[in-house]
């Protein structure tokens, strides 16, 4: 049975035996260079954690303790970060998180799509026998508790529920929408349409998925063998599974919202640099959405052992100071001034240096007398004294990456 707790968690014997499949072997192309040497859910965010922490801390604070974790690309950070910070279930319990490399082992291609990704795996899920399977994106930004979307796949009798948040008509070309009655089955699924279909009565908007799919086990299987075997298909969730099966099946969608308020959740598709930029800077204000702090619902990972922040020099033009930033441990700021900005671990920025919503990433030396405004700066990055960043668009276009709201991408080797 569900039993709800104060906080507004569920324990319940559905997430007990559920699986957890993470998507986390895309490309991630369009966050440019960022993604050039690490997959995208291995991306750093938020000043301590990796992209791929929120599905996995949202799967252990929901109960679900079998989760595979399925990578293609550019995996060896992704890898080394999961191995290294959430190693801590009991096997001998049955809990687990594990790296599932792509294999060839059905035949000898690769992962043609998510569809595909699964069905190459899908001994994993017979091996296991869960009575549900929640298939997860690995590349958002979101806290979200399992437990009822679960309930409510199974209290609706679903085959398929599709977790589902609003966005504006004019950002859903990049999101399956679908079209639901007015009890929340889906009669129409459209993937990345040209033309979003809104909301009947809120013509503003449009009702997208979040890449998050409950499915019952056999039902899973049987739809997995079907797409496989069949030719000129995608073998993709969202533009084969789901739409394939809304006609002849039971398909639900899924509000995010939340349990208590009813008040649609934060969810963020962290895809391009400029949505990257953005998500990270919510974060220094006085009161995000997106809460970091919560005691509640903790973010999980794994960080490097690192000595506090520290802020020093106290004279005229070389005094360290930090307003409305994030900073977290292992920093320096030496003389320098961070403002509405946030740096990741072991940052060292030096003396009459000035940075205004700056993102900084991990071990980023910053010069002498540099000033650095809405930019990313890359691991790793070594800045040279008396470097301007973000003043002149023309000019950092020539050595950086530029995004078309103006934020500058800098990483090492454009140094």
């Amino acid at each position: 049975m569900l039993i709800p707790r104060k906080s507004g968690r569920f324990v319940s014997r559905l997430t007990r035996s559920t699986m957890a499949i993470i998507m986390a072997g895309g490309r991630g192309t369009r966050l440019g260079e960022l993604t050039a040497t690490r997959a995208k859910p291995a991306t750093p965010f938020g000043g301590k954690f990796r992209i791929i922490d929120f599905p996995l801390s949202n799967c252990v604070n929901s109960g679900i303790r079998q989760v595979f974790v399925l990578t293609q690309y550019k995996a060896h950070s992704l890898i080394q970060h999961v191995h290294r910070g959430w190693g801590y279930l009991r096997g001998e319990l049955g809990e687990f998180i594990q790296i599932v490399p792509a294999q060839q082992q059905i035949n000898e291609s690769w992962y043609r799509g998510t569809a595909d990704s699964v069905y190459q795996n899908s001994d994993l899920i017979r091996q296991h026998s869960p009575d549900h399977v929640i298939i997860l994106a690995g590349d958002h930004i979101y806290k979200m508790d399992y437990g009822p979307m679960i309930a409510f796949h199974t209290e609706n009798n679903s085959d398929i529920t599709v977790g589902v948040v609003q966005v504006p008509v004019a950002d859903a070309t990049g999101f399956g929408v679908m079209t639901v009655n007015e009890k929340d089955r889906v009669i129409r699924f459209d993937e990345k349409p040209a033309k979003p279909q809104p909301m009947p009565g809120n013509p503003g908007m449009a009702l997208a998925s979040m890449g998050i799919y409950v499915f019952n086990r056999e039902f899973l299987l049987e739809k997995l063998e079907e797409n496989a075997k069949m030719e000129g298909t995608s073998h993709d969730f969202g533009k084969d599974i789901i739409p394939g099966s809304i006609e002849n099946c039971r398909v639900f969608a899924y509000p995010f919202n939340d349990v208590a308020t009813k008040a649609q959740s934060y969810w963020r598709d962290v895809g391009t640099i400029d949505a990257f930029f953005q998500a990270n800077i919510e974060l220094i204000q006085v009161h995000p959405e997106l809460n970091l702090y919560d005691n509640e619902w903790p973010i999980w990972t794994y960080q490097e052992q690192a000595p506090p922040a520290k802020f020093v020099l106290d004279s005229e033009n070389r005094r360290g100071t930090a307003i409305n930033s994030m900073i977290s441990g292992g920093c320096i700021v030496s003389g320098a001034e961070v403002n509405q900005s946030l740096l990741f671990s072991d940052v060292r920025i030096r003396e009459r240096s000035k940075l205004l919503r700056a993102v900084v990433l991990p071990h980023v030396q910053i010069g002498e007398n540099c000033q650095i405004v809405r930019a990313i700066i890359d691991e790793h990055c070594d800045i040279p004294d008396n470097t301007v960043i973000g003043v002149d668009p023309e000019e950092d276009a020539r050595r950086f990456e530029v995004t078309e709201d103006g934020v500058s991408l800098v990483c090492p080797h454009m140094l």
